[in-house]
C-alpha cells in the first residue's frame, strides 16, 4: 500500500474542463483522477470509462465542457484516521486508489495498492523513472557560501537531480556540552560541526542558488528546530540520516509535513528497520529506504549490496542506496537491484579537513557516476519478448544470410531445394524460412540471384496502377532501381535519395529525358571521408566542408531537372546537423546552434530548389551508430527557425514520433504547430524512441489524426511513404503503405 499527499496529478476542480482532466489521467497514468470543489471538499472521480460512456452518447463532441457534467457522484472514500489495515483490506478488494477524507470531507490523500511512486518538486521518483540521484555536500563546503555555490554549480553540470546539505541546531543537539568531557571522536565532530555550518541566512542563499542552476535543494534536519526553519523555508523534500533513523519524535514531525523522506538505514539492526517501518506507516508518511553502511570508508566486504532487495520487501516502498564506499561502481550496480535513489558525498578536493572528503567524488567523477547510470538505466531495458533493435535490422541486412534463387525459376514452376542457396547479404527470407518455401508455386518471375520474400510464400501486396489521393504522392527511389518501382504505377513525382558516391554517376544511364512525372532529392547525410553533414558545427573547416558538400547536392539537382522538367523547383531534403556522439547539447547551446545553422544556409545559393531541412529523431543512426540529436527535434523551436528564416521543414512523422515520445508530448499537438511551415512529408509510422520507419500501421502514429491535420494545415503538400527496406521485392512496402494511407490522407 501506498499513501500519495501530493495530489497535484490526481485531482481537478470542477470547473476544470474534459481536456484538462483527460491529460492529467494521461500523465499520472492511474486513469482517473479526482474532483473537488473550491474548498477541496471531494465530490467525485473521473476515469477513462467515464468518458467512454459519455463520448458515444454525444452527436458533437466538446472537450472543453467542464468535467463536473461528466463525472461520476458514486466515489467510494474512506477516513483518513482509518488504519493501515482497514485500508490496505478495502485496496484488495479494488483495483483502484482509494481516496482519504478528513472530517470535513477534504481530499487529504490517496491510497494506492500499485507500485509507489512520490514526487519531489515535480520530478517523479518510482519503479518505472529514471533513479533519483543525489549529490551529498553536507558540510563539504567548510561552512564557505562561494565554495558552496561553486559545489552546486559542479552538481548541476554534473547532471544530478538534487543537492544535499544538512542543519544543526548546535544548541538543541548539544545544549552546553563541554568539548573536553567527550570521547575523542565525538569531540572531532563537534569541533568541525562548530567551524564548518553554514549560517542560516547562507544555507537558504545556497538553496535559492540551486533553483537558479536547475537542481532541487534537500537538507537533512537533525533536529526539530531545524526541521521547522527549513519548513518556513519551503525546502521540498528531507533526508533523513541513518543516525536519526530510530528517532521517532523528529520522524514524527517531519511526516507531519506530508513530504516525502528519504531514510538511511545504515546503524540500525533489522528490527529497528522494522520498527521504524511500521511507525512510519502508521503516520502514513512518504518514505523511501537507503541502504547503508555508516563506515567512513565502508569495506567492500561490509557492503552486502543485495540487503537492497530485503529492505524492498521488508517495506514494499521505494529503495535506494547512499554509499560510503571508495569510487562509485557500488552505486551503480546498486541500480541492477531495484535502488531508485542514489546519494553519494560531493567534494572538490579529498585533502580537505573532515572525514566525508576521503570518501566523497570529485566533479569528473560524479559526472562519469551519473553517465553510467543512465547508460545502465537504458542498457537494463524490460523483460518483455525480444525484438530485433534498429541497430540489428541494419546489421542483419549486411552480415546476415538469406535465400537467394540460384536459377531462373518462371511464374507458376514449382520451387525446389535445388533452386535456392543461402548466402549474404540478409536482404530477403532467413535461411529457417527453407522447408516453408520448398514446394511453393513461384508467384513471380524469379531471376537467378533474386531474394526470395516472404510474399514468396504468403502472397503479397499487389502494386495499383494508381493511388487516390487530395495531395501530390511519390515514392523514394535509387537510381538503380527508378525505372523497375516507377513502372505500372501513375505516380506525381519520385524522391530520389543520394547517396556522394551516386552524385558521380552517368544519370543518363538510369534515368529517361523529358519525364511525366516530378522530383525531390534527399541529399546525402555522409560524405567522402566520413563526413556527417553539419551546417551546425562549431568546427569552421568542418562546417565550411559541410557548406561546400551541400552546395554540390544543389549543383546535381538543378543537373536533374532537365530530365524532370515539370518539377520547377525540386525540394531538397536536408538533415542540416546538430547531432553529438556523446549526448544532447546542452538547452544553452541549441540556440546558438540554431543561429549557426541559420548563417550557414545564408551562405549557400539556392537558387532555382526550395530546401526543406528535415525534422529529426532524439537517436538519429548515422554510419558508426546510434547518436543523439538536439536540433530540429522540439516544435516550438522548429517553428521560430521557419519563422526567423524563411526556410520550409519535410516533416518526417517518424522522427518526429520518437522525438515526442522521448519527450512525453503529444505528436498531434507537434504537427498542429509545425504544419504551417511544412514544404515536403515523409509520412512513416515508428516504435519508441529509437524504432525508425517501421511500416505504417504498425507503430505509434494514429495517421487517422495526422491526416486530418494535414488536411487542415498543409493541405497540397507532397508525400511519400519512407519506410524502411520499402523498396524490396520490387516495393511491396511502399504499394503496402499507399494503399494503407489512401484513405488517411
Amino acid at each position: 500500500m501506498i499513501i500519495l499527499k501530493n495530489l497535484r496529478s490526481f485531482v481537478v476542480t470542477d470547473s476544470d474542463s474534459i481536456r484538462t482532466s483527460l491529460r492529467k489521467i494521461e500523465s499520472n497514468k492511474k486513469k482517473m483522477v479526482y474532483v473537488v470543489d473550491a474548498s477541496n471538499r471531494l465530490l467525485g472521480a473521473f476515469a477513462d470509462g467515464d468518458f467512454r460512456r459519455w463520448i458515444i452518447t454525444q452527436s458533437k463532441v466538446d472537450l472543453d465542457k467542464p468535467v463536473v457534467d461528466v463525472y461520476n457522484r458514486d466515489c467510494f472514500s474512506m477516513p483518513y484516521e482509518s488504519t493501515p489495515a482497514d485500508i490496505t483490506a478495502a485496496l484488495n478488494k479494488s483495483n483502484l486508489s482509494i481516496p482519504l477524507v478528513n472530517e470535513r470531507g477534504n481530499l487529504v490523500a490517496l491510497a494506492d495498492r500499485g507500485a509507489r511512486f512520490y514526487e519531489i518538486n515535480n520530478r517523479r521518483i518510482s519503479d518505472e523513472d529514471p533513479a533519483y540521484l543525489i549529490a551529498e555536500i553536507g558540510n563539504n563546503h567548510q561552512g564557505d557560501i562561494v565554495l558552496a555555490k561553486r559545489l552546486i554549480s559542479l552538481a548541476a553540470k554534473a547532471g544530478v537531480d538534487s543537492v544535499k546539505f544538512q542543519m544543526r541546531d548546535m544548541e538543541s543537539l548539544y545544549g552546553n556540552s563541554n568539548l573536553d568531557s567527550h570521547d575523542l571522536g565525538s569531540q572531532y565532530t563537534m569541533d568541525l560541526l562548530s567551524r564548518f555550518q553554514l549560517k542560516d541566512e547562507d544555507l537558504y542563499e545556497a538553496f535559492d542558488y540551486c533553483y537558479e542552476v536547475g537542481v532541487t535543494p534537500l537538507c537533512t534536519p537533525w533536529d526539530v528546530v531545524s526541521l521547522q526553519k527549513l519548513e518556513a523555508y519551503g525546502i521540498p523534500g528531507y533526508k533523513v540520516a541513518s543516525a536519526d533513523f530510530t528517532n521517532f519524535e523528529l520522524l514524527e514531525e517531519i511526516s507531519k509535513t506530508g513530504k516525502v523522506m528519504i531514510c538511511s538505514t545504515g546503524m540500525s539492526t533489522e528490527d529497528e528497520i522494522r520498527s521504524t517501518i511500521e511507525f512510519l506507516e502508521r503516520r502514513k508518511a512518504q518514505f523511501i529506504l537507503l541502504h547503508c553502511n555508516s563506515t567512513y570508508p565502508t569495506p567492500f566486504k561490509d557492503i552486502n549490496l543485495k540487503y537492497i532487495e530485503r529492505i524492498k520487501k521488508l517495506s514494499q516502498t521505494l529503495v535506494g542506496y547512499s554509499g560510503h564506499e571508495r569510487g562509485w561502481a557500488v552505486a551503480t550496480a546498486s541500480v541492477c537491484l531495484g535502488a531508485k535513489v542514489i546519494e553519494k558525498h560531493f567534494t572538490v578536493d579529498k585533502t580537505l579537513e573532515g572525514n566525508d572528503h576521503k570518501v566523497s567524488l570529485l566533479p569528473e567523477e560524479l559526472s562519469l557516476m551519473v553517465r553510467d547510470i543512465r547508460a545502465l538505466e537504458q542498457a537494463l531495458g524490460t523483460d518483455k519478448p525480444r525484438s530485433l533493435t534498429q541497430g540489428e535490422m541494419l546489421n542483419r541486412e549486411v552480415l546476415a544470410k538469406s535465400l537467394y534463387a540460384s536459377v531462373d525459376i518462371k511464374l507458376g514452376e514449382p520451387i525446389n531445394a535445388e533452386m535456392i542457396e543461402i548466402r549474404s547479404p540478409g536482404n530477403g527470407l532467413q535461411p529457417n524460412k527453407l522447408s516453408e518455401l520448398i514446394g511453393k508455386k513461384a508467384r513471380r518471375n524469379i531471376r537467378l540471384g533474386d531474394a526470395f520474400f516472404e510474399s514468396d510464400i504468403k502472397g503479397g501486396v499487389i502494386k495499383k496502377a494508381r493511388y487516390n489521393f487530395d495531395r501530390p504522392y511519390g515514392i523514394p527511389v535509387r537510381y538503380h532501381d527508378y525505372r523497375e518501382l516507377i513502372n505500372g504505377v501513375n505516380l506525381d513525382f519520385v524522391e530520389i535519395h543520394l547517396s556522394y558516391s551516386d552524385m558521380k554517376l552517368d544519370i543518363s544511364q538510369y534515368l529517361d529525358k523529358e519525364s511525366k512525372i516530378g522530383f525531390a532529392v534527399h541529399a546525402p547525410e555522409l560524405f567522402e571521408n566520413d563526413h556527417l553533414l553539419d551546417l551546425s558545427s562549431y568546427d569552421d573547416a568542418y562546417r565550411e566542408q559541410s557548406i561546400t558538400h551541400l552546395e554540390s547536392v544543389i549543383k546535381h539537382t538543378l543537373e536533374l531537372s532537365t530530365y524532370f522538367p515539370l518539377t520547377e523547383k525540386p525540394v531538397i531534403v536536408v538533415n542540416a546537423g546538430g547531432w553529438n556522439a556523446e549526448g544532447f547539447w546542452p538547452k544553452s547551446e541549441v540556440r546558438e546552434k540554431y543561429s549557426i545553422v541559420e548563417r550557414s544556409l545564408a551562405r549557400v545559393n539556392a537558387e532555382g530548389v526550395r530546401l526543406a531541412i528535415q525534422t529529426m529523431p532524439p537517436f538519429p543512426w548515422h554510419f558508426g551508430g546510434q547518436s543523439y540529436h538536439s536540433l530540429f527535434v522540439e516544435a516550438d523551436e522548429i517553428v521560430e527557425f521557419c519563422e526567423k528564416t524563411g526556410v520550409g521543414i519535410c516533416l518526417d512523422v517518424s522522427h518526429s514520433m520518437m522525438a515526442c515520445n522521448y519527450a512525453e508530448v503529444s505528436i498531434y499537438d507537434f504537427v498542429e504547430k509545425v504544419a504551417p511551415y511544412v514544404i515536403h512529408l515523409h509520412i512513416v509510422d515508428a516504435k519508441g524512441v529509437d524504432g525508425e520507419g517501421v511500416q505504417i500501421g504498425k507503430g505509434d502514429v494514429d495517421f487517422g489524426r495526422i491526416g486530418e491535420i494535414l488536411k487542415r494545415k498543409a493541405p497540397g503538400v507532397q508525400f511519400i511513404p519512407e519506410i524502411w527496406q520499402g523498396h524490396k521485392n520490387r516495393g511491396e512496402g511502399f504499394w503496402y503503405a499507399l494503399s494503407f494511407l489512401e484513405n488517411k490522407l
